[in-house]
């Protein structure tokens, strides 16, 4: 598909659709949710049950941190395994899934205010596979990746996500993976299989997080530096929570709004994740 006409074809498809998706925000944590049956990956599974099939799945990962705005536009992005010290099970990992070159040239065209590079050199990440394999184990929807620009502030983010809307409309599931408390420093190791084990600051901001995303107050969000020690805590590095920022810009005004996989894990993570939209 990489011709005008088949790029053509393929938008009008999509348009045919008719259907609103969703956004999700995933808490993805540990790559090990990739190939374990547990709490979280079940409700991957579920919530991709619950919701339209999509035509593609375009994933902002928190693994993919680059010097300007990148999408995957390769036919077959490779599995990468961005991690070390796990089992070798998790390396020998494959998720197989198609890209699309012709949905990476049209996401690309939406981000009016930047200049967007077709990567041929990156994958998918297991921000985005760990996540996807377990929604749509057949590997059979197309899958890409949209970078982070780590360039640019929070502010930035929010807003070239508005750009990203019109693939909603064309039945493309928006993915931000990270995490909302994500303080690796601070972890519990000995604690990691205790079940919700959450120190307070954590389970403090995590609560106001989903308060301020339940009102609707976006902008305490955006400028997070201004809530205080315990945001400074739960985001010591900008880049697991950013694409929370990205499913944020996509809300539209009657979107509702709902949480799952509210948990924390070894007293400094959690895993909560948003739905955005029915």
């Amino acid at each position: 598909m990489n011709t005008l006409p088949d790029f053509k074809r393929f938008t009008d498809s999509l348009n045919e659709q008719g259907t609103l998706m969703p956004v999700l925000f995933i808490g993805h944590g540990s790559p090990m949710n990739g190939i374990q049956d547990n709490e979280f990956s079940q409700r991957w599974k579920s919530m991709a049950q619950e919701i339209p099939t999509p035509t593609a799945v375009l994933v902002i990962s928190a693994h993919w941190f680059t010097k300007g705005t990148k999408i995957t536009a390769m036919d077959f992005p490779e599995t990468i395994h961005d991690f070390g010290g796990f089992p070798r099970a998790l390396f020998e990992v494959q998720y197989p899934a198609p890209g699309n070159p012709a949905l990476a040239k049209e996401t690309a065209s939406l981000l009016h205010s930047t200049q967007v590079e077709l990567a041929h050199d990156w994958g998918l990440d297991h921000g985005t596979w760990t996540v996807v394999r377990h929604m749509y184990p057949d590997a059979n929807i197309p899958v890409l990746q949209l970078s982070i620009d780590y360039t640019k502030g929070p502010q930035y983010h929010f807003e070239l996500a508005r750009e990203l809307y019109e693939l909603r409309k064309k039945g493309v599931l928006i993915i931000g993976s990270g995490n909302m408390v994500h303080n690796l420093r601070m972890v519990a190791w000995d604690k990691m299989d205790v079940p919700n084990y959450g120190y307070d600051w954590a389970v403090s901001m995590n609560d106001t997080f989903k308060t301020l995303i339940s009102d609707g107050d976006f902008q305490p969000l955006i400028h997070y530096s201004s809530l205080g020690r315990e945001a400074q805590l739960a985001i010591p590095t900008p880049e697991h929570y950013l694409p929370l920022l990205y499913n944020l810009g996509l809300k539209g005004s009657k979107d509702p709004v709902s949480f799952f996989n509210d948990r924390a894990v070894a007293g400094s993570l959690t895993m909560t994740s948003v739905k955005i939209g029915a």
